[in-house]
C-alpha cells in the first residue's frame, strides 16, 4: 500500500507529466485560457491515460512478451489510444455537447498527446504490476489535469494584466508554464523514490 502511495505522489507532483517530463505540451497550452475547458481537459486525458494504460499494459504483457513481438509496441499502442479517443469524442458530443464544442480541434489532439504514450510506455518500463500501473496512469493523469487547472486559473489572470506587447500570448504563456514547473520542482524532496 505504501509503494502505491509513492507511485501516486510521485506521478501528481514530483514527476508530472507534463511540467516535469514535458510530455503533452500542445494541449497543455493550447487548451489552458479557460478553468472549465481545461478541467473538461483533464478528465478527458484522465479516462483516456488510464484505459489506454490498462489496455496496452494488458496486450503487452498477454500478447506481445508472450510472442516475442515486443517490436510492435509502439504502434499497437498508438491504435489503443487512437480507438480511445474516437470513443471519447463520441460520448462527450452526444453527454456534453457545449465541452465538446469548446474543446473543438483539441480533444483530437489527445490522440497525438505523447503524455498519454509516455504513461503507457513508463508502465511498461518501469516493470509495474497491474494495480501499480493503474494507479501510476489515474495519478498521471490527475497530475495532467492539476496542472493544466492551475495554468488556466493564472491565464485567466491574463486577461486583467497589463501585460508589455513583447510577452503577450504565447511567451507569457511558456514563461508561466516555466515558472509553474520549477513550483513543482519544490516537490521533490517529499517522498524518498
Amino acid at each position: 500500500m505504501g509503494n502505491l502511495i509513492i507511485i501516486a505522489i510521485d506521478a501528481m507532483l514530483i514527476s508530472n507529466i507534463v511540467l516535469m517530463r514535458f510530455l503533452g505540451i500542445c494541449p497543455y497550452v493550447g487548451v489552458s485560457k479557460r478553468q472549465g475547458t481545461a478541467l473538461g481537459m483533464g478528465f478527458a486525458v484522465i479516462f483516456v491515460m488510464t484505459f489506454a494504460t490498462v489496455i496496452s499494459f494488458l496486450i503487452q504483457r498477454l500478447i506481445l512478451d508472450k510472442f516475442g513481438l515486443q517490436y510492435l509496441q509502439t504502434i499497437v499502442f498508438i491504435l489503443v489510444i487512437a480507438s480511445l479517443v474516437q470513443m471519447v469524442e463520441i460520448m462527450m458530443k452526444k453527454v456534453a455537447p457545449a465541452l465538446f464544442h469548446a474543446l473543438g480541434i483539441y480533444l483530437p489532439l489527445i490522440t497525438t498527446n505523447c503524455a498519454i504514450l509516455g504513461v503507457a510506455f513508463l508502465t511498461i518500463q518501469k516493470d509495474y504490476s497491474f494495480v501499480q500501473g493503474l494507479v501510476f496512469s489515474i495519478t498521471a493523469g490527475i497530475g495532467y489535469m492539476i496542472a493544466i487547472f492551475i495554468f488556466a486559473g493564472i491565464r485567466e489572470k491574463f486577461d486583467f494584466a497589463d501585460i508589455p506587447k513583447p510577452f503577450q500570448d504565447a511567451s507569457i504563456a511558456l514563461i508561466t508554464a516555466g515558472l509553474l514547473s520549477m513550483a513543482f520542482f519544490g516537490f521533490a524532496g517529499i517522498v524518498k523514490l
